[in-house]
C-alpha cells in the first residue's frame, strides 16, 4: 500500500514542478505592444515585428466571438490599450484592457445591454498560484486573459502603461 502512495506523491511532485517551471528570462526587454491570438491561446509581447516572449493563456469561459455584454464570459476582440494597473487585484497583478471602446459601448446600448468591463491580463487567482501552468487546462476567466504568476511578473515589467493590445479571434 505504501508503494502506490509514494508513486502518486512522486508523480504529483513532478507535475507541480513542471507546472511552475519559470519562463525564459526577458532581462530588460521592453515591449511596445501586446498581441493575443484567442484561437491559439497565445499572448505575445512584441517589439516592432520581433516577438520578445510568448505565453500560453486561458481566456473567458465562453471564448468564441467578441464580447457582447456583461456576464457573457467572452474575451473581447479588437485593438485596445493597456491603460491601468492593479498590484493588489484578486488575481496576481492585473493590467486593464480599455474595453469597452466607444463602438463597443454604442453597440451594446443599441440593443439595451451593458457591455461589461474590467477585462484584464492577470495572473492566477490569489491563493492558487501553485497551479502554475495547470490553470491552462480550461478557459476559466470571466473574459480576461490569464497567465501564470511568473509570466504576469514578466508582462508587468516589460509592458508600459498605455501600450496597445490587439486581441485577434
Amino acid at each position: 500500500m505504501l508503494r502506490p502512495a509514494l508513486v502518486f506523491v512522486a508523480l504529483l511532485a513532478v507535475v507541480l514542478a513542471g507546472a511552475n517551471w519559470p519562463p525564459t528570462a526577458l532581462g530588460d526587454a521592453r515591449a511596445d505592444r501586446v498581441v493575443v491570438d484567442k484561437s491559439d491561446r497565445v499572448l505575445r509581447l512584441m517589439d516592432g515585428d520581433a516577438v520578445l516572449a510568448e505565453y500560453r493563456v486561458s481566456l473567458g469561459a465562453a471564448p468564441e466571438g467578441h464580447k457582447q455584454r456583461e456576464g457573457d464570459e467572452r474575451t473581447p476582440e479588437g485593438v485596445y490599450a493597456l491603460d491601468w494597473r492593479n498590484a493588489d487585484s484578486c488575481c496576481f497583478r492585473s493590467i486593464r484592457v480599455s474595453y469597452p471602446s466607444p463602438a463597443d459601448l454604442a453597440r451594446a446600448q443599441a440593443v439595451g445591454d451593458d457591455p461589461g468591463g474590467m477585462i484584464m491580463i492577470h495572473g492566477i487567482q490569489n491563493g492558487l498560484g501553485w497551479l502554475g501552468r495547470l490553470h491552462r487546462v480550461w478557459d476559466w476567466t470571466d473574459g480576461c486573459i490569464a497567465v501564470t504568476n511568473a509570466e504576469m511578473a514578466q508582462i508587468w515589467a516589460a509592458v508600459p502603461t498605455d501600450a496597445p493590445i490587439e486581441i485577434r479571434p
